[in-house]
């Protein structure tokens, strides 16, 4: 395998940096029907903060009976303190109610995140619960983390269309998002839960968002590819000022409760277009991608990232010579 790095020719009216939020050791594993053991899990974690990714979304703390693969939280997260060591990185974890809150917090917890849904049907499908009741579970969630110091994150799923529902209106995503923020979230993570966006329809959530006292900054974009939009998606709201962006490593995982859902924009994919418009990301292309190569060979497949593919099968440089 080789390195390689697109060339970089900036565009204006970017982000001259992005957080890239990574959900692959969670929303990307979560999926999994074979259980990947503990030890493998920690060791991608610390393999993702070595190739420079400083903020690593951990595990979940939900119910084991609802995601089995996740089952180990409380056996993996305290094994995961020498990330400290590899710099400043942060390791959120998900909490559905006040017991996920509880532990999480006796495990030191310093980041957290709460997931809901922008739709009815998702919402009962998901959290057994309307949007308004997912809201009111996770008041005591949000205000306790909040006396806490601990950082919060709100997940919303279905902002741009749901399986059951349909077109989502921007106007009832932006009600359930201010909801979020009102009770306290730092931050607000957009999901495009089955990958059926597009560039208009982002800046127009995202305008409507702004216009309602949500800000830029507090806003991160969370997009699957199903259709094959997420990067277009993403430059649309890198274009808008938007510069957290979440992505899996791999480009694992979808969403085990809409099952037309397919995978995550892969990290990789989404280094190699930031890189190529000059954007600073912190993270090794050429390490993130050896470390896909890697749990790939754990899952026992290929990773699905068109990055991962072009820069661990093209052949070295003097090998390329030598066929021509």
């Amino acid at each position: 395998m080789t390195g390689g790095l697109p060339q970089r020719v900036p565009a204006e009216g970017l982000p001259p940096r992005v957080r890239i939020h990574e959900v692959g050791a969670r929303d990307g594993l979560q999926n999994e029907k074979a259980v990947v053991p503990t030890e493998v899990k920690a060791e991608f974690v610390r393999r993702l903060a070595v190739a420079g990714l400083t903020t690593i979304e951990a595990t979940s703390f939900v119910h084991p009976k609802w995601v089995p693969q996740l089952a180990d939280a409380e056996q993996l997260f305290p094994m995961l303190g020498d990330i400290a060591d590899v710099g400043d990185v942060a390791l959120p974890v998900l909490v559905p109610n006040e017991r996920g809150l509880d532990r999480a917090l006796a495990l030191g917890a310093r980041r957290i995140a709460v997931f809901g849904s922008a739709t009815e049907t998702f919402a009962a499908r998901n959290l057994n619960r309307t949007v308004d009741e997912s809201l009111a579970m996770f008041e005591p969630v949000v205000a306790r983390a909040k006396a806490g110091a601990v950082h919060v994150r709100g997940y919303l799923s279905m902002c741009f269309g749901d399986p059951w529902e349909g077109p989502v209106p921007v106007a009832q995503v932006v009600r359930v998002a201010r909801a979020l923020m009102d009770l306290g979230c730092d931050e607000l993570s957009l999901g495009d839960t089955i990958g059926v966006a597009t560039p208009g329809h982002v800046r127009s959530l995202l305008s409507a968002l702004n216009a309602e006292g949500v800000p830029t900054d507090a806003i991160g974009v969370h997009f699957h590819d199903t259709y094959g939009q997420a990067l277009s998606n993403t430059l649309a709201a890198l274009q808008h000022g938007v510069s957290t962006v979440d992505a899996s490593a791999g480009g694992l995982g979808g969403c085990p409760y809409a099952k037309s859902a397919t995978g995550n924009l892969a990290t990789e994919d989404l280094v190699w277009m930031l890189e190529g418009l000059g954007i600073h990301t912190g993270v090794d292309l050429a390490e993130l991608t050896a470390t896909s190569v890697w749990l790939a060979g754990h899952l026992g497949r290929p990773s699905p990232s068109r990055t991962v593919r072009a820069l661990s099968e093209q052949p070295t440089r003097s090998q390329s010579h030598k066929e021509q």
